[in-house]
């Protein structure tokens, strides 16, 4: 598996697809891993050089003292891509994710090609929550949220029909560091991109979730109505869209990304 030293940590990533097709980059959420874009990536991978990677704190990459910012989750992307001599790349992100690249678009434009924000926002939640989350998982762990924090994550009627796929992703959740975890959280928890996005000027498309909690069909069309010449998909689904509707999520991705 490969992994990349950058910015002082170990960064682990994985690349698919041929060498001669344009790059696309996934960012997962918070608590998940790179794994997470499973589902899209036998499609998208016929397509696109597909670039995945475990965010600062998450899943194989390496853990550093927290807290952390999303300027400096965004300078990891930098680094990464750096490192692997990719100029400029299509971009998707999902949640932290989304900010991450949110950020990524307006403070390094001449990277983004295209912009893909899913089920994120420009600012996401409240200090106090963040807070209270924080505090909890330092104190008593991930295993202290978990149920909680899946059950946002596909709607019950969803969940209910699909136990599996709701094993795995508590098992990705519970497998990130708990000190990774709460340093993510503050870098969301702080991160406002609200006035700046107005300057982004990559074709960008937002995806939302009719069912998402964290970051519901408001935050998605704040960011539409906000960002020049944004486009708007809406799903049925909760707050991680691309595992609820795993088809619809690839070819909207698909479309926006060939016209």
């Amino acid at each position: 598996m490969p992994f990349a030293t950058l910015n002082g940590i170990k960064l682990h990533y994985q690349l698919d697809g041929d060498a001669s097709l344009p790059v696309l980059v996934f960012s997962n959420s918070l608590g998940t891993s790179l794994a997470m874009w499973e589902p899209q990536m036998a499609e998208l991978s016929q397509h696109f050089r597909v670039l995945r990677y475990d965010t600062r704190g998450h899943g194989q990459s390496e853990v550093t003292p927290g807290p952390y910012t999303i300027a400096q989750l965004g300078g990891d992307v930098i680094a990464l891509l750096d490192h692997l001599q990719i100029a400029q790349a299509h971009f998707c992100g999902l949640s932290m994710g989304g900010s991450t690249f949110m950020w990524l678009a307006v403070h390094h434009p001449e990277r983004v090609s295209k912009l893909i924000l899913c089920n994120t926002g420009a600012k996401i939640g409240t200090p106090e929550a963040w807070n209270s989350r924080i505090e909890t998982v330092q104190r008593d762990g991930l295993s202290a949220i978990a149920a909680a924090v899946v059950s946002r994550w596909l709607t019950p009627e969803y969940a209910a029909q699909h136990p599996q796929q709701v094993q795995a992703l508590t098992t990705m959740l519970l497998a990130t560091p708990a000190e990774g975890y709460a340093g993510a959280c503050a870098a969301v928890r702080d991160n406002d991109l609200r006035a700046a996005i107005a300057g982004i000027t990559a074709p960008t498309l937002v995806i939302a979730g009719s069912c998402d909690v964290p970051t519901p069909p408001a935050d998605g069309q704040f960011m539409r109505a906000t960002i020049p010449g944004a486009l708007y998909v809406e799903f049925d689904a909760a707050h991680i869209s691309n595992q609820q509707q795993p088809k619809s999520f690839t070819q909207a991705v698909l479309q926006f990304l060939k016209q």
